[in-house]
C-alpha cells in the first residue's frame, strides 16, 4: 500500500523547481507588461526603464570607485 503522505511530483523531482521558476517569471512579467500598459508606455519604452533601472547600480559603484572587495568588509 502506498503512502498517502508521500510527495508526488508534478512533472517530475528534477522538472517541478524549474517549472515553477518558469512560471514566476511569466506571471512577473505579464504583470509588469499590464502596469506599463497602464501607465501608457509602449514595449521600446519599457526597455529604457528596465535598462535604466539595470544599470544604476552599477554606474553608481563606477563613478564611485567601489569595488566588490570594499563592499564586503
Amino acid at each position: 500500500m502506498a503512502n498517502p503522505l508521500a510527495y508526488s511530483y508534478i512533472i517530475s523531482k528534477h522538472l517541478d523547481p524549474v517549472f515553477a521558476l518558469a512560471i514566476g517569471l511569466s506571471a512577473a512579467a505579464v504583470r509588469i507588461r499590464r502596469e506599463e500598459r497602464e501607465k501608457g508606455r509602449g514595449v521600446e519604452q519599457s526597455w529604457a526603464v528596465l535598462k535604466r533601472r539595470v544599470a544604476a547600480p552599477h554606474r553608481w559603484r563606477w563613478m564611485t570607485g567601489e569595488t566588490a572587495v570594499q563592499e564586503a568588509r
